[in-house]
């Protein structure tokens, strides 16, 4: 099988100057990767997905390394729309991406601690990898905060919900 992804150009750059990254994805899943305009991924139907999910997860801000969860059957890429939440004004997109990091990042981290996920606020999206009981506590707190919760009834929902 055969099958392409596009991710934002400045990814790829990153991605081309990244070492040994084609490797892995050989070695783990016995995938061809190529890059040209897009992203080129040749194997078995179901390693071809896998990669092109962890991809995808490179494309929407994680690191390389961070990508490769997704090499773990339960994890999964759950992706949010932060204009969804915004309309298209870019200044609202810019203040509510704010609001879910936090000051500091405190916000941010507290998801992902409580949560147990991974989180990467890039372009229009916030994107969260982990296990799919996990991604849902993130995601409502996440679209909490994008819908105008205060910050403290977000980390209250987050201490009651808190993953062990």
């Amino acid at each position: 099988m055969i099958d392409h992804i596009s991710i934002p150009e400045e990814r790829i750059n990153l991605l081309k100057r990244t070492k040994g990254w084609e490797e892995q994805l050989k070695d783990f899943l016995d995938v061809k990767v190529s890059i040209g305009e897009d992203i080129t991924i040749e194997g078995e139907a179901l390693q071809v997905i896998r990669a092109k999910e962890i991809l995808k997860a490179f494309g929407r801000g994680f690191s390389f390394k961070d990508s490769l969860d997704l090499l773990d059957e339960e994890c999964f890429l759950e992706i949010i729309d932060v204009s969804e939440f915004t309309g298209k004004s870019r200044n609202r997109q810019v203040v509510l991406k704010g609001r879910v990091i936090g000051e500091e990042g405190r916000t941010k981290k507290m998801i992902e601690k409580c949560a147990n996920v991974k989180i990467v606020i890039y372009g229009k999206t916030v994107s969260i990898i982990g296990k799919p009981q996990n991604i849902k506590i993130a995601r409502n707190a996440v679209e909490m905060i994008l819908s105008g919760s205060k910050h403290n009834s977000v980390y209250r929902f987050l201490q009651e919900n808190k993953v062990m």
